[in-house]
């Protein structure tokens, strides 16, 4: 497959953490991890709690770098990128879903479908046109002016969502994005997860424990002990 047909590339990629304990130890989190995800591929990331998942989504989010190896992010080597192409990179490109929706309680829910946007420079008239446009996607264009705490969770989730996507990005990233639901808002929000992923033509990288969520993919990989294996 040529670069240009990959959203991902993780060569040889290594991550260690400093033990700050007595000692000061390295902890190996990731040892050599191969990767390539294909643009406009779903893939399902599982693995036991510290097997490096989070360290990997950092990774992935251009969050961190790694000690050893190279991560390309949608055609860009992120070695290469200073602190503002970075940022940009995130905020144009990269799409975060997290398991607590992490919404601004202050905020309403189109103001926080928008926030996106405003930390990026957009015009306004642009920002409030596609925040609306989500909501109306996810069933929630009558909550437009509602709090977080006014909605359910699984309404919370939706809204997460939209504003993952406010500022159309390539690369959708979510960590256990239904872990926090009961089984039918859960199922509700992967519907509307991949029906939107696939709608807006995005390559979606999903850190999950639920095997229901896993099976929606159309590819699953194991982390387990900071390496990387396919299933």
């Amino acid at each position: 497959m040529s670069t240009s047909e990959l959203a991902v590339k993780l060569a040889a990629v290594s991550r260690t953490y400093r033990d700050g304990g007595l000692g000061g130890r390295d902890v190996p989190v990731l040892s050599s991890i191969d990767l390539e995800v294909a643009t406009g591929e779903t893939l399902a990331v599982v693995g036991p709690s510290g097997s490096g998942k989070s360290t990997l989504l950092n990774l992935l989010g251009a969050l961190d770098h790694p000690d050893g190896g190279t991560v390309e992010l949608l055609g860009r080597d992120v070695a290469n990128l200073d602190d503002e192409g970075l940022a940009q990179l995130r905020s144009d490109e990269i799409g975060f879903v997290f398991q607590f929706h992490q919404l601004l309680p202050d905020f309403t829910i189109i103001e926080n479908v928008e926030m996106p946007g405003r930390i990026s420079g957009r015009p306004l008239s642009e920002i409030r046109s596609r925040a609306s446009e989500l909501l109306v996607e996810v069933g929630l264009t009558d909550r437009e002016d509602f709090f977080p705490s006014e909605l359910s969770g699984g309404e919370r989730q939706r809204v997460a969502i939209c504003r993952a996507l406010a500022n159309r990005p390539s690369l959708l990233l979510a960590d256990e994005p239904t872990g926090n639901l009961d089984a039918e808002s859960g199922a509700v929000v992967l519907d509307l997860f991949m029906a939107m992923r696939q709608r807006h033509e995005m390559t979606a990288i999903i850190v999950t424990h639920n095997d229901a969520v896993a099976a929606r993919c159309e590819r699953v990989v194991r982390l387990d002990s900071g390496r990387l294996t396919a299933l």
